[in-house]
């Protein structure tokens, strides 16, 4: 039994590396893995290790018409997982084995939302991936945009999080995001329209994932990523685009759990009269007493009050 890496998925069919090697090979899955049990929509993910059989001859390389056959997936130190964001219950695992998350947003065209953008890092927190916050397309901005950039750092590293700025056409801040990708795993995540797939192309120019221009109808990107697909990186390390998401519900989260995974309240929590707290009504509540303050911005904390609202919306 040999084991490999999934690197890219198309409906039933998979694509295998033996990482760190680069050597490509069609695989299908076993129907009693598709039909397991899993609450996920895909029981196997991009980033996923997983046992291979050679549906042919042992010695026989596979091919098209002879694929490797996956016979289980192997434990996952970690993975990203969504619910579609309406009142259907599936859920779908965006890739597993992840060294980090990059989170891609724009400040302008399309416009952050960071409600969006706080339901993401909560699920990277839950699951134990480490999250960036990557700003692109930093040279279309104007002076409204700027100032925008400038209270976003100011609420997210106070939170915690390292942001980037770059620019996928001027190569601002590109190298940085290179040097983080290094001998890692690396997802590339955020709405359509956020340039994902140029930045990808700016990190390293040999790669050609598929690029696509904004709708002027709805300011919103089109998607042009199709699949989930790893690529490898002439500098060391891989990177996982995904396609462009518009809507992110959280997974197997109780609603008096949420407040863990917000760094900035998870600090001063502690302090709270009451515990549990929910830091909405209780008197003496350490986390209201720091958005009062400002050392927790009030746009995290409403977050935070929207997250608690969606109940069976989302989870």
């Amino acid at each position: 039994m040999k084991t490999a890496t999934i690197v890219k998925h198309t409906g039933s069919h998979y694509l295998l590396a033996e990482l760190p090697e680069w050597n490509l090979f069609p695989a299908v899955l076993r129907g009693k893995i598709r039909l397991g049990g899993s609450s996920a929509t895909n029981p196997v993910a991009v980033g996923d290790r997983v046992s291979f059989v050679f549906d042919g001859e042992a010695d026989e390389v596979p091919s098209p018409e002879h694929p490797a056959v996956i016979t289980s997936v192997l434990p996952r130190k970690n993975y990203m997982i969504r619910k579609s964001a309406n009142l259907s219950r599936q859920a779908h695992i965006i890739a597993a084995n992840l060294d980090r998350a990059f989170i891609i947003v724009t400040m302008d065209f399309p416009e952050v939302k960071l409600p969006f953008l706080d339901r993401l890092l909560v699920t990277c927190e839950v699951y134990g991936i480490p999250a960036v916050i990557v700003v692109n397309k930093t040279d279309l901005y104007g002076a409204d945009a700027l100032a925008g950039l400038e209270a976003f750092h100011s609420i997210y590293e106070n939170a915690g999080y390292e942001v980037v700025d770059v620019s996928a056409l001027t190569g601002k801040g590109v190298d940085r995001i290179r040097e983080m990708c290094r001998d890692s795993v690396s997802l590339f995540s955020g709405v359509s329209g956020v340039g994902k797939s140029s930045l990808i192309k700016a990190v390293d120019p040999s790669l050609s994932p598929r690029t696509g221009e904004i709708s002027g109808a709805h300011l919103q990107g089109r998607h042009t990523t199709t699949f989930y697909e790893m690529y490898r990186l002439a500098s060391g390390g891989f990177i996982i685009d995904t396609p462009g998401i518009r809507g992110f519900g959280l997974v197997d989260l109780a609603r008096e759990e949420i407040a863990l995974y917000f760094p900035e309240m998870r600090r001063v929590a502690g302090e709270c009269r009451f515990s549990p707290c929910t830091h909405t009504h209780e008197p003496g509540c350490a986390v209201k007493r720091a958005v009062e303050s400002g050392d927790i911005s009030l746009e995290r904390y409403e977050s935070y009050l929207g997250m608690l609202d969606e109940g069976g919306k989302y989870r």
